[in-house]
Formats: C-alpha cells, structure tokens, sequence
C-alpha cells in the first residue's frame, strides 16, 4: 500500500516547541485521513531545529465509494420542510428523491446519496492548506508580504505519496505561495545542498548523507553515549540531566561532542550554583567526580557543527562565556555571605506573597507561629522550629536566587549552614517546600516536617479563606500538591495530626475576616479527603473503602484513615466480611422499604418481650456484645479487632434471615424485628459506613 512522506521545511524551530508540534502534525494528518475514509497502518513524527517530517504508512490509494440513505419528510408535507429536505441532501428537485411507505405513517420521501470513491492524492492536496493554516504554534509570526504564519519563516514542503514498488507522485497543493515538492535541503553549514527524495527510506537515508539525523530520540541518544564516553575518558562521570537532553538535541542537527574546562577556584561555589550557571547560560552538561561525589571543573558541550579545528575554538568560545557567568555566580555566592539570612528578614515586608494575604514578611511570622505549635506534635524542638520558620524565606531576596529562582531553599540552607546556624535549622530551610511532586522525597528531620506542615497549611487556609479554591483543572497555586503534601508528609512520617485544629490553628493567623468558619474548615478537610483518596487510590486502595470510612464523623486523622481503610479491605475480603456485607445490605434495603412505605424512620431500640424466635434473641445479643468489643476496639485505635468483633455477627444474621420473617403481620412484632435490623446497620458504622461498600 502506499505511503505518505511531509516535510515543513523552515528556519530554527524553538527546541522546546519541535517534539509536540510533531506529534501535533501527526495527530491533525491521520485524524484527517480516517475521516476521509483513509485508514492506515502506523505513522511516526519527527522533528529536527529545522524541519517537521512525518511518515504514514499503508495508506490506501483511494476512499470507497459510499451509498447512504436519508430520510425525508412524509408526502404531503409543507413546502419549506420539503426544500431544507432537498437542501441538506443535496437534491435539485423532489423527483430526484424515491418513496418508500411506512404501514404506520404513511408515504415518505428518501434521499439515495451516492458518494464515488476518490483519489487519496487528491483529498491529502484538498485538507493539507487547512491543516498547517491552524497549525496550534504556541506563538506564531508572519514574514515578507504573504498572510502565511508559521513559528519560523517557512521554505519548502515536501509532500509525496504512493507504493515502494513505484515512482511517488508529489502531492500537489500549495500553502500561501509555497508549493509542495520533492525537494529539501541538508545540514545548513556541513551540507546545504538541495536534493530529491522520493518516500521515507531514501529521505532518511538522504538526510543522514547531508549530515542531518532526524529521529530526535536518536539524536539524544548519540549525545548522552558520547557525553559518558567523554566524561569516562577523564576519569569523571557524567551529570545526567533529562531535561537539558532533551532541549539540546532540539538544538542540533547533527551532534557533536565536545568538552571544556573552567578554573578550579570556581568550585568553590556550592555545586548546584555551577550547573545552573553553565546549563542555563550555555546549555552544557556538568561532570563530577566519582570519587567526591564533587563536581570537576570540566563540561559537555554539544555543537551543530564538525569543525576542522577538532571544535577547539568552540570549546574556547564557550570556555569565555563560562568562565564569565561562573564570576557572576561567585560574586553573587560570596555578596550573599557578607550578610547573615536575619539581615534579610526586613526586606520581605516588601515581598508581596498575595494582594488578600499580605507581604512574604506577614507570611513567615505566621509561619512561626504555627511551627512552634505543630513542633511538639511530630517530636520537634519548638524553639528551632520557630528559628527554622523565621529563616525559610531568608533567601528569596539573595542575589543568588534572584538570578536562579529554582535554588531558593537550597541556598538557604547553605547559607544557614555557613552562618553557624543549627543542622535541623539549615535541613529545615531547603526542605520545607518538600514534596513538590509524586517523587520529590519527603522530609523526616521533625523540625523540617514541622516547618513543611506549617508552610502547606497556612497556603491552603490562606487560599481558602480568600475563595481562591482550585477550580476544575485550574490551580495556579498549585494547592492540590500542597495537601498531597500534608498527606504525604504526614503519612511517611506516621504523625497523629488533627487536621481540623491544625487548619483552624492556621486560619485563625490570617488577617482575613471569614464568614462561616465551620463550614470553610469543612470545605478544606473534605478537599483533603479527596487528595487522600487520590493518594491511596495510587496506592491500590479501593475508592469505596475509602468513601466508607471517610462518611463517618469526624475523620480528620489521616494516619487512623488509612489503618482503618486497610483494616476495612482486608475484612471485607474475607468470607465473613463479604457475607456479612451482604447481610447488612439485605437489612439495610429492607428497612429502607419499609421506611419509605411508612413514611418515618425506623428509630428506637428493640423490646426483648417481643422477641419469639430463639434467632431474634441470639441476633440481639450477638449486636450487643459485637457493638461494645467493636467500639472499644476503636477506641483503642484496633482497627483489626473491631472487624474481628463484627465478623462474630456473621452468623446470627444469616440464621436471623433464614428463620425470621421480618414484615410479620402483628404491627408490633415488626417493629421490633425492623428496629433489631437498624440494629445491625448501627453497629457496623462503629466501624464504617457499610453502604458505601461495593458488592
């Protein structure tokens, strides 16, 4: 079958744009070709700083003729209904159409439209202006005197179709003066020449010619292999960095491998500083050494070109631009050190954290605040958490985390650490912002966990009592990561936390006036109770368990959540769990019934002289002794106990519905039976909210 090849040949495509627009042309061209009637068999994207290319696979080489019918109206029918008839199917007059007959409404008109099949060449020709004319660019911009917008200045497409076995024909369209060929050109300084291609084999084959790869997985790869050969050649290892990986090989069409130097006396500089300074500034790679675990006073860099001098004045050229951005970097590190994080703590009142929510200044005091409180709690030093709290947010007015905002925490600590300030007071400062993700590590030191808590809760109250709540996908205060994180947090760390005293103990040190506290304090806790169910539902936890424990009042111990959500599985896993589940929901659905057909709610305890049957006896006391060991295991926080004492009603109640006949016809008698039933429903929610339960 035949096969599709495109290439938007242009000026530099920005790195961090080229791997979704490729994917984006992919996703428009053969979403297009199957609602043309063009299924096909696979297709790969690719993209280099100077061209998008795809390659479609097993196209066919035409669509299928199709034949659809469309109703009309009946016969007789007004005139302005027969002629949108006529009108949407395409009909110069009504005899064009055929009747058929309905035995029950009658005559009614039908349209036969036949659609011949048609050229794939010609439909590729007929949606390609369309598509690359909307092409979703993040930013776009237009050159000379045509409309045609595109990211760079656009120079030539490619576009030919047909089978292996024969010549391709081009693709014929055009895109505001630009048409499509089989033409393209090579590397833009080691071969600029155009040449022909005819499908993907010879394209790829051709471009490898004229020093150009076009996979940028495989450019990634020959950059990174190299870069480890490279560093191993000098006895260091390399500092690998996916990020940078990626934007560098978006930055080249043919990757050479190079390395540089800077002097020693720069090592001085905390390691971090270093590669930032070289990989924002020259998009180079760091080396350490194995030994140290230090970094080494040398770098990778990447060129685009093969140079005939082995890239020694590229090496150079980029050793001038280092060597100047690292004297930056020690001038702003040993600036920074002059003065200590408390004489910095002035200028955060002109900090603005938020309109509503005050300065960064306003903010750390009450952040101390409620560091001290929470200290005692998870096991830490009071006074060095209000000293940690105090000194978190030093660093955002360094000249170091000014160039480099990403480092703030981190140069704090190293600040704090350089000042003499106390080890857990130092960890606390870098890691109070810990977990911003799924794999950030958490933080153990107590005076760091106490400090993080403090940060996440006060944002979240913060946020809260301004109505600034994340809607939908929207959370440009990223508050979902901040609870996961008090999840997380707490979770790892295995701390008994009252989350609802701990988010009043933070409301009540924002200076914002709140309505209804209770009911924002509920909104809050409930946002936690569906970021722990997203926490354990990632941990394989089922969703209603977690629903089932959380419908119980005042579930706001994170810790005890979890124990009994995993207590609550492995019992209704069990044989007794499972039936017992079954029971209740047989109760629960008979009283229900029962409720609805009265009227009124099923209330009260049973009459034990209104007990006939040896089964209602033994259920009743079964409850009774099952409730009260359920509940003291609760107490005693034995989550494992409480369901052990409600598997011991398992069978009292199958024999109570195998014996009973609950709707007896003497009113009294089942009432009484009713109320031992609402009996079972309230013993099990000592536990849970079985209701909740599936199955």
């Amino acid at each position: 079958m035949p096969d599709l090849l495109l290439e938007l040949f242009s000026e530099e495509i920005p790195a961090r744009m080229q791997r979704k627009a490729a994917d984006e042309l992919k996703s428009l061209v053969t979403n297009a070709l199957v609602d043309s009637g063009l299924p096909y068999e696979g297709a790969k994207a690719f993209a280099t700083p100077r061209r998008l290319a795809l390659h479609v696979a097993g196209v066919p080489a035409g669509s299928a003729a199709k034949r659809e019918e469309r109703k009309g109206p009946r016969v007789g029918a007004p005139e302005k209904a027969v002629e949108g008839f006529l009108r949407g199917a395409g009909l110069a007059s009504i005899e064009d159409a055929t009747i058929r007959n309905d035995p029950k409404k009658g005559d009614f008109y039908v349209a036969v439209i036949e659609k011949p099949g048609r050229s794939a060449i010609d439909i590729i020709a007929e949606f390609m202006p369309g598509i690359l004319r909307g092409f979703p660019w993040p930013k776009s911009m237009r050159w000379g005197t045509t409309p045609t917008r595109w990211v760079r200045p656009l120079h030539s497409i490619v576009a030919t179709f047909g089978p292996e076995t024969e010549e391709p024909d081009v693709v014929p369209f055009e895109f505001d003066g630009i048409v499509s060929g089989q033409t393209t050109r090579g590397h833009r300084f080691l071969a600029d020449e155009a040449f022909d291609v005819r499908r993907f084999d010879d394209y790829a084959t051709g471009l490898e010619k004229h020093k150009v790869v076009l996979d940028s997985d495989r450019r990634k790869e020959i950059i990174l292999n190299d870069a480890k050969d490279r560093a191993l050649a000098l006895g260091l290892d390399l500092v690998e960095d996916p990020g940078l990986l990626e934007e560098v090989a978006g930055l080249v069409e043919w990757p050479v491998v190079l390395t540089g130097s800077f002097d020693e006396a720069f090592l001085e500089i905390p390691d971090e500083c270093i590669q930032l300074t070289i990989r924002v500034n020259q998009k180079c790679f760091v080396l350490k050494n194995p030994t140290t675990g230090r970094l080494a006073n040398r770098f990778v860099l990447v060129s685009n070109i093969q140079a005939d001098d082995g890239g020694k004045l590229i090496v150079a050229g980029n050793e001038k631009v280092i060597r100047a951005r690292l004297a930056d970097a020690r001038f702003f590190w040993d600036t920074d050190l002059k003065s200590s994080l408390s004489d910095n703590l002035p200028r955060l009142d002109d900090v603005k954290f938020h309109e509503k929510l005050g300065s960064v200044g306003a903010r750390v005091k009450r952040l101390v605040s409620l560091s001290a409180e929470l200290a005692p709690i998870v096991g830490a030093d009071a006074l060095k958490a209000r000293r940690a709290a105090e000194l978190a947010k030093a660093d955002l007015v360094s000249n170091m985390v000014f160039e480099f905002p990403e480092l703030q925490g981190l140069m704090g600590r190293y600040y704090a650490t350089a000042q003499g300030e106390d080890a857990s007071v130092a960890i606390a400062i870098e890691e109070h912002y810990k977990p911003q993700g799924p794999s950030d590590n958490v933080p153990t030191d107590p005076v760091a966990v106490s400090v993080a808590l403090a940060e996440k809760l006060d944002l979240l109250a913060g946020f809260w009592a301004i109505d600034e709540k994340p809607t939908g996908s929207k959370d440009p205060y990223a508050l979902r990561r901040a609870a996961l994180g008090v999840i997380r947090i707490v979770l790892d760390n295995s701390h008994r936390i009252r989350l609802d005293d701990a988010v009043r103990s933070a409301l009540g040190l924002i200076d914002v006036d709140v309505a209804d506290e209770d009911a924002l304090v509920g909104d809050l806790l409930s946002f936690f109770g569906d970021r722990l169910k997203v926490h354990l539902k990632d941990e394989g936890a089922r969703h209603d368990l977690i629903d089932a424990v959380f419908a119980l009042d005042g579930q706001d111990d994170l810790l005890m959540v979890v124990k009994r959500v995993e207590a609550l599985g492995s019992f209704v896993s069990s044989d007794d769990g499972a039936n017992l589940l079954a029971g209740y929901k047989r109760a629960v659905n008979i009283l229900k019934a029962e409720e609805k057909k009265d009227g009124v709610p099923v209330t009260g305890r049973p009459h034990s002289d209104h007990f006939q049957e040896q089964a209602e006896i033994d259920l009743a006391a079964a409850i009774d002794a099952a409730r009260a060991e359920a509940a003291g295991a609760v107490a005693g926080e034995n989550f494992e106990g409480a369901m052990e004492a409600l598997s011991k009603l398992r069978a009292p109640v199958d024999r109570f519905f195998e014996d009973i006949l609950v709707n007896a016809e003497e009113p009294a008698l089942r009432m009484n039976r009713l109320q031992l039933l609402a009996e079972i429903r309230d013993a099990t929610h000592v536990v849970a909210d079985f209701s909740r339960v599936a199955g």
